[in-house]
Order: structure tokens, then C-alpha cells, then sequence
């Protein structure tokens, strides 16, 4: 099967890359300035079991032309509109697309721009980023890659897709509650981002200050009322190990949008926090904490624009 991975940044070059090191068919479809790094160094993946170096196959938008059976996307939310028009050539009529994106709206975005039959439900977890030089680095050992069909079923084709994933030096899973996971992940991912981004430091020094696991468990109880009334069915466990998770003083996380709030980059605001606010008000819920942290990303993204 031909894999086309749209991005080669932190995500996708590390999924992408392996699966490329695995023997899998991968052609990343990248920007001008990507694709001249990536000719020139090569794709260079730091684990913590060493450096590996991948010479990838690239294309252009402007390039691409056949069709592949699986689109694996891996971009920022803010570019999901104009990366799906660079991409539309790659999609015939049996093509796959698995979105690794953060949020959930993306996924319907998909479904109205290529049909609802297309799309899968997708989420990963791996703390990784690119450096000055474009180098991929994977911070810890977590490398999960999570997909499904949106409806539960095992169908034949993702089983054939499962069976592509397999082995391929990160940890690929099969779910049946693909669209439940998703969620979960954006619970997650919102409070951490949130926390980290308002309070400008990691989950440990969050717990560590005065009133710091009060403000996080009343953060997460937020974020969990939004999920829930945007569909989420919560699984009462989800909430407790979060709240615990995230309440260790000896943690050091934060996520990518803490990242590139750090490093002057653009951010998800609008896809990690400002989706949920939007579900907030049209379901009447009082989510200060949750309003504050918005409000305050917007206010950066607005400053990093001038």
C-alpha cells in the first residue's frame, strides 16, 4: 500500500520516517523550504535508543498527482483547510485518510471536504519536536499511533491498515472506541496546554505552587463538562487519573502548544481551547478557567502577527 504523510514536521516525520525505515511505501508531501532540508540532510530522527537517518521520498503540492490508498495527516490544525486542497489529488475513491490532528472538529471537516467514507478516526501520543535544523526528536520512549473506524466496526479495510502499522518501530493500535479516545486525548491535551500556557510552566511547577492542585483539578473538571456536553460519554476513571496525573509535583510536561508559545510560534488556540469554549456557550456552562487561558493565547497570537 502507498502511504502519502502530509508533513514532515515532529509528527509526521516520526511516524512517517519509521514506517519509511520499516520497508512501508511513505512519500512525504512537504513545502518548498521542508523538502530542501530533508533533501539535503536527510530525515534525522533522534530516539532515546540513538539517531537514525532517513532519505525520504518527497513531493511537492505542485507535483502531486497520483493517488495513494492512505493519507496519513499530520499538520496543524490552522493549516487543515489549505493543506486538504494541496492533498485532493492524492484522494481516489479507495484512499484512506487517517487524521493525526488535535481537537475533533477536524474530522468532520474531512469527512464534508472528501466524503464521510474516507475518513478514520486517529490520534497519537509522543512528546517530539524538530529542532533548529529540522531534526526530529522524540523526548521520551512514548510512541503510540491510535486509529479506528469512526462507527467501531472491523472492516476489512482497517484491518488491512492495521496490518500495515504493525512492526514498524512504534507502538500502532487498533481501537473500537476510536472516536471515545479522541475525546479523552482533547481533554487531556486542553488542560495540559491550558495550565501550562496560562500559569507559563510545566505540571510540576503548576503543583508546586500555592494553590496549583486546587486551579488544576478545577481546570480539568471544566474541560471535562465541555467534553461531555459536546458528546463525549465520560468515563469517570478518565477525570480521576488525569486530575492525578497531572497533580504530580515531580512532573515535567507540558505539550507542543506550551512549545511554541515559547518559542514565538503559532499555536492551536483556536483548536485545543477555542473549539471547547464554543461548546461551552452554546451549552450555557460557566467555564472561567478554561475562558482565561483562551483569551490569554489569543491575546499572543495577536501579538505575535505585528
Amino acid at each position: 500500500m502507498r502511504i502519502l504523510v502530509v508533513g514532515a514536521g515532529a509528527t509526521g516525520g516520526f511516524f512517517g520516517g519509521r514506517l519509511a525505515q520499516a520497508g512501508r511505501d511513505v512519500t512525504f508531501l512537504v513545502r518548498e523550504k521542508r523538502g530542501e532540508t530533508l533533501k539535503k540532510s536527510g530525515l534525522n530522527i533522534h530516539t532515546p535508543q540513538g539517531i537514525t537517518c532517513v532519505q525520504p521520498k518527497l513531493v511537492l503540492a505542485s507535483e502531486l498527482k497520483d493517488t495513494f490508498d492512505v493519507v496519513i495527516l499530520t499538520v496543524k490544525g490552522f493549516s487543515l483547510e489549505a493543506v486538504m486542497e494541496e492533498f485532493a489529488p492524492a484522494v481516489g475513491e479507495q484512499t484512506l485518510i487517517l487524521p493525526v490532528l488535535n481537537g475533533m472538529h477536524h474530522l468532520e471537516k474531512i469527512q464534508q471536504r472528501f466524503g464521510k467514507h474516507r475518513a478514520i478516526g486517529g490520534l497519537c501520543r509522543i512528546n517530539a519536536t524538530l529542532d533548529a535544523e529540522g531534526q526530529v526528536h522524540q523526548m521520551t520512549a512514548l510512541d503510540e499511533l491510535i486509529y479506528g473506524e469512526v462507527d467501531g466496526e472491523r472492516s476489512e479495510r482497517i484491518v488491512k491498515l492495521d496490518d500495515l502499522l504493525q512492526n514498524a518501530g512504534f507502538t500502532a493500535r487498533l481501537s473500537r472506541h476510536i472516536v471515545s479516545e479522541m475525546w479523552e486525548k482533547w481533554l487531556f491535551l486542553a488542560s495540559v496546554g491550558g495550565i501550562t500556557c496560562l500559569m507559563r510552566g510545566n505540571m510540576g511547577q503548576v503543583s508546586r505552587a500555592a494553590g496549583g492542585p486546587a486551579f488544576i483539578s478545577a481546570f480539568v473538571e471544566e474541560v471535562v463538562a465541555i467534553v461531555v456536553a459536546g458528546g463525549y460519554r465520560e468515563r469517570p476513571h478518565v477525570k480521576l487519573n488525569t486530575i492525578k496525573e497531572l497533580t504530580n509535583e515531580n512532573s515535567t510536561q507540558t505539550t507542543s502548544m506550551y512549545r511554541d508559545m515559547t518559542q514565538g510560534l503559532p499555536v492551536e488556540a483556536e483548536q485545543i481551547l477555542g473549539s471547547l469554549v464554543s461548546i461551552a456557550e452554546k451549552a450555557g456552562l460557566n467555564t472561567p478557567l478554561v475562558n482565561a487561558a483562551y483569551t490569554h493565547m489569543s491575546v499572543y497570537q495577536e501579538n505575535i502577527r505585528k
